[in-house]
C-alpha cells in the first residue's frame, strides 16, 4: 500500500497550490480520504475530508472557503485544491486513508507547503 503526495512547494500569500495523493494498493473508492497538516513545532491537524461512499466533504474551519477536497475514483487519485493561500497555511501536508470500517489506515510521507508573506 502506497499514499503518495506531490504538488507542495513556495507560494507567495494570496496564491494557489493543488497537492494530489496518489493512491496503490488499496479499493480507493472504498477508502475514506483526508488531509492533514503539521507546522513547525505544533501538532498534526486534520484539514478536510472526503468519503469513499458518496463523496461528501468536510473541512476545518481554518480553511473552510479556501481548500476544496476531491477525488477521482478511476485514477485513485485524491486532490487538495487551495487557494487565497496564508502564511499560516505553511506545513507538512499529509494524506490519509481509512478503509474496513476503520479497521485499516494508511498514511502518506507528506508534501511540504510554504507561503511566503
Amino acid at each position: 500500500v502506497q499514499l503518495v503526495e506531490s504538488g507542495g512547494g513556495l507560494v507567495q500569500a494570496g496564491g494557489s497550490l493543488r497537492l494530489s495523493c496518489a493512491a496503490s494498493g488499496i479499493t480507493f473508492e472504498t477508502y475514506h480520504m483526508g488531509w492533514y497538516r503539521q507546522a513547525p513545532g505544533k501538532q498534526r491537524e486534520w484539514v478536510a475530508l472526503i468519503t469513499g461512499t458518496d463523496g461528501s466533504t468536510s473541512y476545518a474551519d481554518s480553511v473552510k472557503g479556501r481548500f476544496t477536497i476531491s477525488r477521482d475514483n478511476a485514477k485513485n487519485v485524491m486532490y487538495l485544491q487551495m487557494n487565497s493561500l496564508k502564511v499560516e497555511d505553511t506545513a507538512v501536508y499529509f494524506c490519509r486513508g481509512v478503509g474496513g470500517r476503520g479497521l485499516y489506515e494508511y498514511w502518506g510521507q507528506g508534501t511540504q507547503v510554504t507561503v511566503s508573506s
